[in-house]
């Protein structure tokens, strides 16, 4: 096939349409594949990702269910310990808080328990974040829930291409999969091609999105779902205050690169990370704390982080202000120790 075949396949696509796709695909090459959830039949989801599915396939592999998360999850519990492939739809981030029992106690620890006689092939999809004007409990960041659940995969795209990908990897997967999907970024549009959809890097790799020539005034900006455009809009912005600004999106949060990163980080010789999630005990501390424990005699400054407030999440009115934009990205870029503070035989 022809580069020119190739690039004519493609049109633009919503991330939404990607992930719709990733579904149809699997449940398609495999029947032990299942989508349950409220709303993700007939309706075809809140935010229409499985529109089409109990059409294509039948109500008894794409299946409504009752309003009770708990009672999903540890459905697709059993299902996977039969031997199905269930994927659960939680609608909204907050909302999946009452199957939380379910993740800890039983998905997360059954491989363990059982000396891996039985693994968990569940994937769990999680549209999440901010950016949408949702109310409380419909804009919630908890990847840092998830991130300390041992026993889980965490994943979180930030492009359409990686969308379909990484949704293909966590179904394929024996291990159980949260798949953060980031709302604010279902209808952002790529080239790309339904048919023939390009290889993504697999589950616990990062990608360089952006990169740096190395030069002084270079630092990496870490993020990952909802902020990885954001961080780039920020490394185009920064151009003009002499900034030259690599962009690490991590796409997978559990397991996590440390090699990518770091690699990045000791090119630049400074790091941001960029979340929405809450400062406080967020992902934030942990991705800073191995930065430093593996790049100290690297780094220039102190590893900076961006994040959404310590609050709960605010009004749709204000949500603006919670979330991390290019303004604070590039503030906190100027906060970074651009020229050393200590001289030579000074006396400080």
């Amino acid at each position: 096939m022809t580069t020119a075949t190739v690039e004519t396949a493609r049109k633009p696509a919503t991330m939404a349409q990607a992930l719709g796709r990733a579904l149809r695909d699997a449940m398609a090459e495999d029947p032990s594949v299942h989508v349950l959830g409220e709303d993700v039949g007939t309706l075809g989801g809140v935010f229409r990702i499985t529109d089409g599915l109990a059409k294509e396939f039948g109500d008894d592999r794409c299946t409504d269910t009752p309003l009770a998360e708990a009672g999903i999850l540890g459905t697709a519990v059993g299902m996977a310990m039969y031997g199905l492939r269930p994927v659960v739809e939680m609608q909204f981030d907050a909302f999946a808080y009452p199957a939380f029992e379910q993740l800890i106690s039983h998905v997360s620890r059954m491989r363990n328990r059982t000396r891996g006689a039985l693994p968990l092939p569940l994937t769990v999809r999680v549209p999440y974040g901010g950016g949408i004007g949702g109310v409380e409990h419909h804009s919630d960041s908890s990847e840092a829930y998830y991130m300390a659940t041992p026993g889980l995969h965490v994943v979180a795209p930030a492009t359409v291409a990686d969308a379909y990908g990484l949704l293909r990897a966590a179904i394929a997967s024996d291990d159980p999969v949260v798949f953060l999907e980031p709302k604010r970024l279902y209808w952002s549009k790529a080239d790309w091609s339904a048919d023939r959809p390009e290889e993504v890097a697999p589950i616990g790799r990062a990608v360089v999105r952006r990169h740096s020539s190395g030069a002084g005034g270079a630092a990496t900006l870490v993020s990952y779902g909802p902020s990885v455009p954001v961080c780039l809009e920020a490394a185009e912005a920064a151009r003009a205050e002499g900034w030259d600004l690599e962009v690490v999106d991590l796409r997978s949060l559990v397991p996590f690169d440390d090699e990518t990163v770091c690699a990045s980080v000791r090119r630049t010789g400074r790091a941001i990370v960029v979340h929405e999630s809450a400062g406080f005990g967020g992902p934030g501390g942990e991705i800073a704390a191995r930065i430093t424990e593996r790049c100290f005699h690297h780094l220039e400054a102190p590893v900076l982080r961006v994040a959404g407030f310590d609050i709960p999440y605010p009004p749709p009115k204000l949500e603006r202000h919670h979330l991390p934009g290019v303004d604070r990205v590039l503030d906190t870029v100027a906060r970074l120790q651009w020229e050393s503070q200590w001289t030579e035989g000074s006396g400080d």
